[in-house]
């Protein structure tokens, strides 16, 4: 078995289908986490890559092993499920998604009760049951069934509608265009800008799990809806990941806003409301900072990873939080990052001010960031990592993932990725020469 490609580690286990991602290697999984939950009821959804079946079904067949019983979802975005184990009471989740990974890979995401991702214990907890490979064993007598669901997007829709002002926005008539990737989000997310009063623009909204791009919502990737906006008569762009957990945007130039600008903007919004600290994990953009000062706010930056960010969160009654990915938390919906969530703030902010999306902007500090990464496995990463901290010990630096250092100017951070085998390098400054300076610097540390 290829296991170059298999990443096991507290966000979950990915790998490519056929290769690393076996069928035997999901249904043990599934034991795991059935296990993990003493058989309880467990919530599965999945995105629409067209592998989403054959692992749903290797990922039953484990659950059931356990006599656990299944809610099955069917295709629908991450936090939809998230919604979903709340909704009905289950003991946990598993959402079939490889988000921005490219179309030939899959993953398992698992949840707790509340709907929250497994901390770093219960992460740790699972996977040594997995290692152990002592799995409780069903007897035929024991054997769940597996029942349907189709609820979730609706619940999503109706609980995203529910925080903001529907009216307001429906009265200034957006046009929006839209690229959802041919993920999980087209169906709910059309749902809800209609709701909303918008006029629709949308291309790659076919759910059949054929990405039109690479999935990942950057500016690389988005050309066709940046010209969609720029040639049409349109407000805002939006485009989502393929289980619609983060959000890109596009002003009505057609000029790219990006990712680290949906948090940035929710900020703004939100800390107009409720005044707290904000919630960033140490990749996200300077710009939040900006925002969160101006409101006379804070914000604490957290390791990444969507848990991290959600625990602080609670901890600290945030009003809102997330990643400079795209990925957007507001508590009153749930605390999982929301595309949606993004969106629909982003409208009611626009809505509320009267202001162009590319007014809203300009009036954030604007900062280039350029994000790569080199070819690594972990252990080479650690390597490079431990090099990097004894170069730079007497600068400023923030170790709780990886490397961050800052300058009075700009930040750069290097962190294994626990997605990809991977090293990531971020840099962010606010000239665009000195960011690409700098991320082109730390790549050729890595590379030597």
């Amino acid at each position: 078995m290829a296991t170059s490609t298999l990443m096991i580690g507290i966000s979950g286990v990915r790998g490519i289908v056929g290769e690393s991602l076996t069928p035997q290697l999901l249904i043990h999984l599934g034991e795991a986490f059935g296990t993990y939950l003493d058989s309880g009821r467990v919530v599965v959804g999945r995105d629409t890559r067209v592998s989403g079946e054959m692992v749903k079904h290797s990922v039953f067949a484990g659950l059931l092993a356990t006599g656990c019983s299944i809610v099955d979802v069917g295709v629908c975005p991450t936090p939809s499920l998230t919604l979903m184990i709340e909704e009905i009471g289950a003991a946990g989740g598993i959402m079939i998604s490889a988000s921005h990974n490219p179309i030939q890979w899959n993953a398992l995401k698992f949840f707790r009760a509340d709907g929250g991702y497994l901390t770093d214990l219960d992460a740790r907890q699972l996977l040594d049951l997995y290692y152990q490979g002592e799995f409780r064993k069903a007897r035929w007598h024991e054997i769940q069934d597996v029942s349907t669901d189709a609820r979730a997007v609706e619940v999503h829709a109706r609980r995203v509608l529910s925080v903001v002002d529907v009216e307001r926005i429906r009265a200034r008539a957006f046009r929006v265009a839209l690229d959802c990737c041919n993920g999980a989000g087209s169906e709910v997310t059309l749902r809800v800008l209609r709701e909303l009063g918008c006029r629709i623009e949308n291309i790659h909204c076919e759910m059949d799990g054929l990405f039109p791009h690479d999935p990942e919502p950057t500016f690389l990737n988005l050309g066709d809806l940046c010209r969609l906006v720029e040639q049409g008569d349109v407000d805002v762009g939006f485009a989502q990941d393929p289980d619609a957990d983060r959000v890109a945007i596009v002003d009505e130039t057609g000029r790219f806003i990006g990712e680290e600008y949906s948090l940035a903007l929710a900020a703004r919004h939100l800390l107009g409301k409720r005044t707290g600290t904000v919630v960033a994990n140490v990749s996200t953009s300077r710009a939040v900072d900006d925002v969160a000062r101006a409101a006379g706010c804070r914000v604490e930056r957290v390791p990444v990873g969507e848990v991290n960010v959600a625990e602080r969160m609670r901890e600290l009654d945030s009003p809102v939080g997330g990643e400079g990915n795209g990925g957007v938390i507001d508590p009153r919906v749930h605390y999982s990052r929301d595309s949606l969530v993004g969106i629909a703030l982003t409208l009611e902010l626009m809505a509320e001010t009267g202001k162009s999306l590319g007014e809203l902007v300009n009036a954030i500090p604007r900062y280039h960031m350029v994000k790569t990464k080199v070819d690594c496995n972990r252990q080479r990463a650690g390597e490079i990592l431990r090099r990097v901290r004894e170069e730079y010990a007497s600068a400023e630096i923030n170790l709780s993932d990886g490397v961050r250092i800052d300058w009075p100017d700009a930040w750069v951070h290097l962190r294994g990725s626990n997605t990809e085998p991977v090293l990531r390098v971020i840099a962010e400054a606010a000239g665009e020469a000195r960011a690409r300076s700098l991320a082109d610097e730390f790549v050729a540390k890595a590379k030597r």
